[in-house]
């Protein structure tokens, strides 16, 4: 096994193509690789329990009638698996929802290389923001 943060199994769960898909090419550039890419809260529930991933990067307004924190809920009765929330959307409800769900880190849109790094860094160390 190489040094603890990187070769880590990454799942997408964004339902803009374009955004996905730069997503995708950080994970890769930061030395992950990215299991899967879905755009539904059941298909990042569905694709969690197949792939059983180290990290998801998960939207919260997803394409069908669940969102990434109710996916999240869901994830969280089986595992304890780090997310990184990724929204265009601060509002203090979601925020607060998520909260329950021990995120490492809310990170809004657009995303900068940077702030994705230190967020994966901070998933691998332990040093949860909340």
């Amino acid at each position: 096994m190489s040094d603890q943060t990187t070769d880590k199994k990454v799942l997408i769960v964004e339902d803009d193509m374009i955004i996905s898909m730069v997503l995708e090419r950080m994970i890769q550039k930061l030395g992950h690789e990215v299991v899967n890419k879905v755009i539904t809260g059941q298909g990042a529930i569905d694709s969690f329990f197949d792939l059983e991933p180290d990290l998801i990067l998960m939207d919260i307004q997803l394409k069908d009638d669940i969102d990434g924190i109710t996916a999240m809920q869901e994830i969280r009765k089986e595992s304890d698996v780090h997310v990184i929330y990724i929204t265009g959307n601060s509002d203090q409800y979601n925020l607060s929802r998520a909260k329950a769900t021990n995120y490492v880190d809310y990170l809004v849109k657009p995303i900068q290389m940077n702030h994705l790094k230190k967020s994966i860094d901070k998933a691998f160390t332990g040093q949860h923001s909340q």
